[in-house]
């Protein structure tokens, strides 16, 4: 049988202020999705709200654009696929293996109160399947209960963009919240690498996350071992 992933994207376009433009970090995409390509894998993109995701302009310069981003840009059938999302209650959860979302500070706007991509990920994991996020993404677990009531991230292991990062990145001012410390007190292990902006992946069970967007294809490949093992 073969195996599908569901990307989560965010419909976020700008910071609070309106000025300053966010959105999809491509390459946390991209990457992830050649890995699951390579594979063979079925692969879907759903946002909270459906339809466009834009995109962050800083992951579409030099030298953070790489040939995988070019070559999604200078496809008009790829990018059609960022312009029409599916709705979250277009899909079937039990139809996936693993979900996986993408990241790019717009994300955390739009994923943490989506009530309908809580419904999605407790059920993909409640049914056996993996969870997982990179850099930013991992917002999109901060409120997701299962079905005990119980967190989601609760005492597990977790990675995503560390608050360190945001200070050097320069944007530390602009975030509505300091993610790493809200994972943090939802009761989450939360780990980074010693090292800022290098790739590091995290692996509890079915929970896999990546710090930051040069975690992507590592988070990817870690998520198609655990399928591949399964």
């Amino acid at each position: 049988m073969t195996r599908r992933i569901l990307h989560v994207v965010s419909n976020v376009a700008h910071y609070d202020d309106p000025t300053q433009p966010t959105g999809l970090w491509l390459s946390e995409l991209t990457h992830a999705w050649q890995v699951f390509a390579a594979h063979g894998y079925d692969q879907r993109i759903v946002s909270p709200l459906g339809s466009r995701s834009p995109l962050e302009p800083r992951s579409l310069k030099w030298p953070l654009a790489d040939a995988s981003v070019k070559d999604w840009l200078a496809d008009p059938a790829r990018m059609a696929l960022l312009s029409c999302t599916a709705r979250p209650a277009e899909i079937n959860p039990v139809e996936f293996d693993a979900i996986y979302f993408t990241g790019g500070h717009a994300v955390m706007w739009d994923f943490p109160g989506s009530d309908e991509l809580q419904r999605i990920t407790r059920t993909i994991h409640e049914r056996g399947g993996i969870v997982s996020s990179v850099c930013h993404g991992y917002c999109g677990l901060l409120n997701t209960r299962l079905d005990d009531g119980s967190m989601l991230v609760g005492g597990r292991r977790i990675t995503g963009f560390s608050w360190r990062e945001e200070v050097l990145a320069g944007v530390a001012a602009k975030m509505p919240y300091n993610a790493e410390k809200e994972m943090k007190q939802r009761g989450a292990r939360y780990e980074k690498a010693w090292l800022p902006f290098v790739s590091n992946v995290v692996v509890d069970g079915r929970l896999v996350t990546g710090q930051n967007p040069m975690s992507a294809k590592a988070t990817a490949e870690q998520v198609a071992a655990i399928l591949k093992s399964s």
